[in-house]
């Protein structure tokens, strides 16, 4: 049977309890951690085998901390963020860009310009997720991973509608019908949920071969 897409779900599914701009939200800095020493270690161990030594890295939804891992080096990391002050705390960052894509979806960056992409613990706040990893397909490469990855934690009033309704495995679902829907030829869930401390899901696109 298929998959609904998620243009079929009403527009509430993605609204917010706030529905201030979101500029406003994030415009103070938070210099502090969302998630625990053991998940920030699961995300870094994904990344560590997915995004390739020597890429080219886009990190969506970027703040001051950099999960990638320390020992390797990357031909370039792009940050797209909410607040400027976050970005610039960030020592990963090569280039810093500051960005609402609630508003404007569209990615300042040329096609098939990244070897990798990344969203950490911030999915949960996208109202146009398909127009956003739509993007990210343009600017990967052929076969290029897309790794998003959230705990159950969030800012509740700005977390959409319909991710506040699900559990962990249908938030996963979610991702996965979002990546399908923008383009990505395959996708992959994984999943790190301990017994005690904060859980890590993640969901890994990538991006047809060739073409």
């Amino acid at each position: 049977m298929t998959e609904p897409a998620l243009a079929d779900l009403p527009p509430s599914a993605f609204a917010k309890a706030d529905p201030s701009p979101d500029p406003l939200f994030y415009a103070e800095p938070r210099l502090v951690t969302h998630i625990d020493d053991a998940a920030v270690a699961t995300v870094t161990e994904l990344y560590r085998g997915l995004l390739p030594a020597g890429g080219a890295i886009l990190d969506l939804m970027s703040s001051w901390v950099s999960h990638l891992p320390a020992e390797v080096a990357y031909a370039g990391v792009t940050g797209l963020g909410m607040n400027a002050a976050e970005l610039a705390a960030n020592p990963r960052l090569d280039r810093r860009l500051v960005q609402d894509l609630n508003a404007d979806p569209i990615l300042p960056l040329p096609d098939r310009s990244f070897d990798a992409a990344c969203i950490c613990v911030s999915v949960q706040y996208l109202q146009r997720p398909v127009e956003v990893f739509a993007e990210l397909a343009r600017v990967l490469r052929p076969g290029a991973p897309l790794v998003v990855t959230f705990s159950n934690r969030c800012f509740p009033t700005k977390a959409v509608a319909i991710w506040r309704a699900l559990d962990g495995a249908g938030q996963q679902r979610l991702m996965a019908l979002a990546m399908r829907d923008a383009g990505f030829a395959a996708t992959e869930q994984r999943a790190s949920v301990p017994r005690r401390g904060d859980p890590i899901w993640a969901v890994i696109g990538r991006t047809a071969e060739g073409g």
